[in-house]
């Protein structure tokens, strides 16, 4: 039961209470000096759940993919000094992401400038781009906290709270707060940008709805569905919006460098891109090779995000629903009819499509093929799951061959470029997700990176993982550089543990596959239940497709 202490109560009280008050969830992070009696009040007199990781990047990483899979900021608590600086990685990739988190950070005394722990936390927190929030007095403190998430909810940005380890025992008065309300608008552009975008509609033959992260609730879907339907388009999505359409007949899969081949062919006849929550970069555009020729309109919430990655021939500021809403209207009160892109020809061909026909089989005696695997545990694994994704030359693979069933259940980590980080991404969204399962896949360096230490946190909270570790044994980037010089890769190779019997010992389960029997015992596992379970994958480095996407 919540505490009912009157309104008096100390600074770390406060914090716990009013965090309890805007009812942000979990907290994830390690304790130290700075933060233990705030954690403590907060699962103790507020009924909180703290999940403490192993290390300071993983407990904002876990925060960050709780974040995603809620919609909520993250929370995160950390110690002074080193407590801090180990998650500064972890706050860039935040920060790339444009996630929302609030971390709360403990700072030495200044009284004390000779301190072990005491550095320019302030200094380093900039540097990663995230935002910073400096608790000024104890008086300030509910003020002080809205205004680091009112920031973290606008800015869709880390946002580090420095909390003086000499004011937690201060006493304050307390106010009831809440989570102030995010930046939940809903309005489109008017004027001539939408009669260019509805000019550029009407002329359309062959047009395609493309959908973003930045168009992931169910209302925003629904509607870019409709407006596809009332103009005859097909539907696709960016990498990040993976999920969205999975069940509409007329999605062609990702918009891009990893489009199928039918998607790529339906791609190059169209003649109009109807984007959503889409920034239209580099790797969506193919360098802008896809978008040669075509007339191209962008709609976004933030003004920032029009024109980004590409110069489009009408911008739309506005969400998504109601630009939609908008372009339908005109569209109806002109009586422009709908293209005819999308027949029934066409769904008949995307039904019958396989992009994996024709794969080749790259197994050895002693390996299995990555490709061939992924489909087969995609076909074992719960249709209804999330997939968070690591950084290495196997990602390319796991993106075609895993599927998700819904918008927001698709996760990857190439923000930073960094591998080593969806471990705690995926850990993260399986605490906000316990009634689906979520898999994690990763390469074998980024594995032993981020994901050993922090498989234990999966055993002690019993989370519903799966963890796929694709394993060469090398680091695969630097593998393929030295073989294409003609160079030896010793450097790049590594003799491992046995990763299925490090889970195991850790108090999970793992299955090593190195053969198709192995696999099958594998979905075996899956099928039984056994959480968290760890399949490694043994690849062979020099058969492995390099990264292109």
């Amino acid at each position: 039961m919540a505490n009912q202490h009157p309104q008096g109560c100390t600074v770390n009280e406060a914090l716990a209470r009013a965090l309890s008050d805007c009812g942000l969830g979990t907290m994830f992070g390690l304790l130290g000096d700075a933060n233990l009696f705030m954690a403590r009040h907060y699962v103790d007199d507020f009924s909180g759940r703290f999940v403490a990781a192993t290390h300071e990047a993983g407990a904002v990483l876990m925060g960050l993919g709780h974040s995603l899979a809620t919609g909520s900021p993250g929370l995160v608590s950390v110690t002074h000094g080193p407590g801090l600086t180990n998650a500064l990685t972890a706050l860039v990739d935040g920060v790339k992401a444009r996630i929302p988190l609030l971390l709360l950070c403990g700072d030495t005394p200044a009284a004390a400038p000779d301190h072990f722990q005491n550095v320019s936390q302030r200094d380093f927190v900039l540097a990663t781009g995230a935002a910073f929030v400096q608790l000024r007095a104890p008086e300030t403190v509910l003020d002080d906290l809205l205004l680091a998430l009112r920031t973290a909810l606008f800015e869709r940005k880390p946002v580090v709270m420095n909390i003086p380890a000499e004011f937690g025992w201060e006493e304050v008065d307390y106010r009831p707060v809440k989570l102030p309300s995010g930046p939940h608008r809903q309005f489109s552009t008017v004027g001539e940008e939408l009669e260019n975008a509805v000019g550029i509609i009407a002329a359309a033959r062959s047009p395609i709805v493309l959908g973003g992260r930045g168009a992931m609730t169910a209302v925003d879907e629904a509607a870019l569905i409709a407006l596809a339907e009332r103009t005859g388009a097909l539907l696709a999505t960016t990498l990040k919006g993976k999920g969205l359409f999975c069940e509409d007949p007329y999605n062609i899969g990702i918009f891009g460098g990893l489009s199928t081949p039918l998607g790529n062919e339906l791609i190059l006849a169209s003649d109009c891109i109807i984007a959503f929550g889409a920034s239209l970069n580099r790797w969506t555009t193919s360098q802008g090779s896809l978008l040669e020729g075509k007339r191209v309109i962008q709609c976004n919430l933030e003004a920032a995000d029009l024109g980004a990655g590409i110069a489009p021939d009408a911008v739309l500021l506005g969400d998504p629903a109601s630009v939609v809403a908008d372009l339908m209207h005109w569209l109806d009160a002109a009586e422009i009819p709908p293209s005819g892109f999308r027949n029934e020809e066409i769904r008949e061909r995307i039904d019958a499509s396989d992009p994996f026909q024709g794969l080749a089989d790259t197994a050895t005696a002693n390996t299995v093929d990555l490709t061939r695997s992924l489909l087969r545990l995609n076909d074992v694994i719960a249709r209804d799951r999330i997939v968070v994704t690591d950084v290495g030359r196997f990602v390319g693979q796991a993106w075609k061959a895993l599927s998700v069933a819904s918008a927001g259940a698709f996760i990857h980590t190439v923000n930073f470029g960094s591998i080593g980080l969806a471990p705690g991404y995926a850990m993260g969204a399986a605490v906000a997700s316990p009634q689906r399962p979520t898999v994690l896949v990763v390469g074998d360096g980024g594995f032993m990176l981020g994901g050993v230490s922090e498989f234990h946190t999966a055993v002690r909270e019993q989370l519903d993982l799966i963890v796929i570790v694709c394993n060469d044994a090398s680091y695969g980037a630097e593998h393929v550089q030295y073989a294409d010089r003609g160079l030896d890769p010793r450097l790049a190779l590594f003799d491992w543990p046995e990763f299925a019997a490090v889970a195991k010992v850790m108090g999970g389960h793992g299955v090593s596959v190195r053969e198709p029997a192995e696999l099958e015992a594998a979905c075996e596992a899956i099928r039984d239940g056994r959480r968290p379970l760890l399949i490694d994958l043994k690849l062979h480095p020099g058969t492995m497709l390099p990264l292109d996407y």
